[in-house]
C-alpha cells in the first residue's frame, strides 16, 4: 500500500546503515515520489536506488519534487529509472537536477519516452555535470548522434574522474611521503636530542663518579696518612726500645769495666802476695813450692778464667758493636725510607692532583667543545631544516600553481573542445537533417516514379491488345522513363557528391579533433614532465635527508668516540689509582717495620 511505502521511506530518512534500496515494481505514484524526494533530501547513507517499473514520470509534480531532491543530494551514486514513462519534460527536470548534483555516477533511463528534446536536454546538462560516468538512453526514441554525444560526454567524464582520482592519489601519496619525512625528521631530531641529553647525563654521571672516586682516593690517602702516623708512632716506640737497649748495653759495659777492675785488682793482689811470698823467705820455698805449684795451678785456672772472661767480653763487645751498627743502619734506612716515602707520597699527591686538574680541565674543555659543537650542529641542523621547509613550501606552492595552471589550461581546452564538438555536432546535425530531407524528397520522387512506372506497366499490360495503336504513346512513355532515370542518375550523382563533401568535411573535422588530441597529449606530456620534476625534487629531498642522516650518524660516531675516550681516561685513572694503592701497600709490606709487624 502507499501508506506502507510512505512509512518505510520516512523511516529510512534517519537511517545511516542502509546503502542500497530496491523498490522495483511498486507503482509508487505521486505520494511515493514525494516520499522519495524527502528521503533523498534527508538521508546521507544510501548509495544505490533502484526504481524500475514505478511509472514515476506520469505524475509531473511528484517527479519534479523528486528531481529537485536529487539535485540537492550529495551521496547517491547509482539511480535506476527504467520503464517509468518519463517524457521530455521529465527529462528536462532530470537535466536541471543533474546540473546541481555532484555525486551521481550512473543513471539508467532505458525504455522511457524521452525523445529528441529530452535527449538534447540531458546532453546539455552533461556540459556542467562532471561526475556522471554512465547514462543509459536506449529505447527512448533518441537519435543516434545524441546517443553518441552522450556516450562521448560520459566517457570524457569518466576519463576526467580517473585523471582526478589519479592526481588525488598521487597528491595523497606525496603528502603521505612528506608527512612521513617530517615524522622521520622529528623522530631523528628527538632521538638526537635524547642522545645529547643521555650524553649530558652520562657526562654528569661520570663527573659524579669521578668525584666519588676522588673522594675515595682522598679517603685512601687519609688512611695512608693515618698508617704513616701509626708507623711514625711505631718508629718512636722502636727508638724508645733502642734507647732502653742502649741503656742496657751501657750497664753491661759498666759491669764489664767493674769485672775488669776486679780482675786487675785480683791480679795485683796475687802479684803482691807472690812478692810477699818471695820476700818472706826462701825458708819457706820448699814449703811453699807446693804452695807455689798450687798457686801456679790456681794462677793458671784464674788465667784461664780471665781469658775466658776476656773472650766473653770481646764477644759481647763485638755483639754490642754489631747491634749498634745494625741499629744505626736500620735507623738510617728507616729514616731514608720514611723520607723517600714522604717524598714519593708528595710527588704522587702532586702528580695525582696535577693529573686530576688536567683531567678536569680536559674534561671541561671537551664538554665545552662538545656542547659548542652540538649547539653549532643543532643550529646548522635547524637552519637546514628551515631551509628545507622553505624549499618544500616553495615547491608545494609551485606545484599547486602548476597544477592550477594545468587545471585551468585543461578546463579551457576541454571547454574549447566541447564548444568545437558542439558546433561540429550542430553543423553535422543540420547537414544530416538537410541530407535527410533531400533523401526523403528523393525517396518520395523515386516512389512516385516507381508508382508511375507501375501504373504505366499496368497500362502497358492492359494496352497490349492496343499495342499497335498506342506504340507511339509507349515510345513517348519510354522516353519519359529514360528521362526520369537520367534525372534519378543525376540526383544520385549529386547525392554522392554531397556525401563526399560531407565525408571531406568530416575528415577535416576529424583532423581538427586529432590536432586537439595532439594538443591534449602535449598537455599530458607537460603534466608527465611536471610529475618527473616532482619525482626529481622528491628524490633530491630524500638525498638531502640521507645527507642529514649521514651527518647525524657522523655526529653520533664522534659522540661515541668521545665517550670511548672518556671511558678510557676513566680506566686509566682507575689503573693509576690501583697502581698507587698497590705501590703503597707493597711499600708498607716491604718495609722492615711491616715485616717485623707481620712476624709478630
Amino acid at each position: 500500500s502507499y501508506s506502507g511505502v510512505k512509512l518505510l521511506l520516512h523511516g529510512l530518512c534517519s537511517n545511516t546503515t542502509v546503502k542500497s534500496l530496491d523498490l522495483k515494481g511498486n507503482n509508487l505514484r505521486t505520494v511515493g515520489a514525494e516520499a522519495l524526494g524527502t528521503l533523498l533530501r534527508q538521508n546521507k547513507s544510501i548509495r544505490s536506488l533502484i526504481l524500475e517499473w514505478n511509472s514515476l514520470g506520469m505524475w509531473e509534480e511528484g517527479f519534479s519534487f523528486f528531481c529537485q531532491a536529487l539535485g540537492s543530494n550529495n551521496c547517491l551514486q547509482r539511480l535506476d529509472l527504467r520503464n517509468n514513462q518519463i517524457n521530455h519534460q521529465g527529462a528536462g527536470e532530470l537535466a536541471m537536477a543533474l546540473k546541481q548534483n555532484s555525486s551521481l555516477q550512473e543513471l539508467d533511463l532505458r525504455w522511457n519516452n524521452i525523445g529528441l528534446l529530452g535527449g538534447r536536454a540531458l546532453l546539455n546538462c552533461l556540459h556542467s555535470n562532471k561526475t556522471l560516468k554512465r547514462l543509459e538512453l536506449a529505447g527512448n526514441n533518441v537519435p543516434s548522434d545524441i546517443l553518441k554525444a552522450v556516450e562521448q560526454a560520459t566517457d570524457h567524464n569518466q576519463d576526467r574522474q580517473t585523471i582526478l582520482s589519479e592526481t588525488q592519489n598521487r597528491a595523497y601519496v606525496l603528502s603521505k611521503e612528506v608527512l612521513s619525512l617530517k615524522d622521520e625528521k622529528t623522530k631523528q631530531f628527538v632521538d638526537l636530542m635524547d642522545t645529547i641529553d643521555k650524553q649530558r647525563e652520562e657526562i654528569a654521571r661520570s663527573g659524579r663518579m669521578s668525584a666519588a672516586r676522588i673522594s675515595q682516593l682522598q679517603e685512601a690517602l687519609d688512611e695512608q696518612q693515618s698508617i704513616m702516623n701509626s708507623l711514625k708512632a711505631k718508629l718512636q716506640m722502636t727508638e724508645a726500645a733502642l734507647a732502653l737497649s742502649e741503656q742496657k748495653v751501657h750497664n753491661l759495659g759498666e759491669l764489664l769495666n767493674a769485672t775488669k777492675q776486679e780482675q786487675t785488682s785480683m791480679a795485683e793482689r796475687h802479684f803482691v802476695e807472690l812478692q810477699q811470698q818471695k820476700q818472706e823467705g826462701a825458708d819457706r820455698e820448699g814449703k811453699l813450692l807446693r804452695d807455689l805449684s798450687a798457686a801456679s795451678e790456681k794462677n793458671l785456672l784464674l788465667r784461664n778464667q780471665v781469658d775466658e772472661l776476656e773472650k766473653k767480653c770481646k764477644v759481647q763487645q763485638d755483639q754490642l758493636f754489631q747491634v749498634k751498627q745494625d741499629l744505626t743502619n736500620t735507623t738510617a734506612e728507616l729514616k731514608l725510607r720514611v723520607v723517600q716515602a714522604e717524598e714519593r707520597l708528595e710527588m704522587e699527591k702532586r702528580r695525582f692532583k696535577q693529573s686530576l686538574e688536567d683531567m678536569e680541565s680536559l674534561r671541561l674543555k671537551e664538554v665545552d667543545h662538545m656542547t659548542q659543537h652540538i649547539e653549532a650542529s643543532e643550529r646548522s641542523m635547524q637552519d637546514r631544516i628551515q631551509r628545507l621547509e622553505a624549499i618544500r613550501i616553495a615547491l608545494e606552492e609551485e606545484l599547486s600553481q602548476v597544477k592550477a595552471a594545468a587545471l585551468t589550461e585543461r578546463g579551457q581546452a576541454e571547454e574549447e573542445l566541447i564548444k568545437v564538438r558542439n558546433q561540429a555536432r550542430l553543423e553535422e546535425q543540420q547537414r544530416l537533417e538537410h541530407l535527410e530531407e533531400k533523401l526523403r524528397l528523393m525517396t518520395e520522387s523515386r516512389d512516385e516514379a516507381q508508382n508511375c512506372c507501375l501504373k504505366q506497366k499496368q497500362m502497358v499490360t492492359e494496352a497490349q491488345a492496343k499495342a499497335n495503336q498506342l506504340s507511339l504513346h509507349a515510345d513517348g512513355l519510354k522516353r519519359r522513363v529514360e528521362e526520369l532515370q537520367q534525372d534519378l542518375n543525376s540526383k544520385e550523382e549529386e547525392k554522392v557528391t554531397e556525401v563526399n563533401k560531407v565525408k571531406v568535411e568530416l575528415q577535416e573535422q576529424i583532423g581538427h579533433l586529432q590536432a586537439e588530441r595532439t594538443a591534449q597529449e602535449g598537455l599530458r606530456e607537460k603534466i608527465a614532465a611536471l610529475e618527473r620534476q616532482l619525482k626529481a625534487l622528491s628524490s633530491s629531498h630524500r638525498e638531502a635527508l640521507l645527507d642529514k642522516e649521514g651527518e647525524i650518524s657522523m655526529l653520533l660516531e664522534k659522540l661515541r668516540m668521545k665517550e670511548a675516550d672518556i671511558s678510557r681516561m676513566r680506566e686509566e685513572e682507575a689503573q693509576r689509582a690501583s697502581f698507587l694503592k698497590n705501590a703503597i701497600m707493597a711499600y708498607v709490606q716491604g718495609s722492615p717495620l711491616g715485616t717485623h709487624g707481620s712476624r709478630k
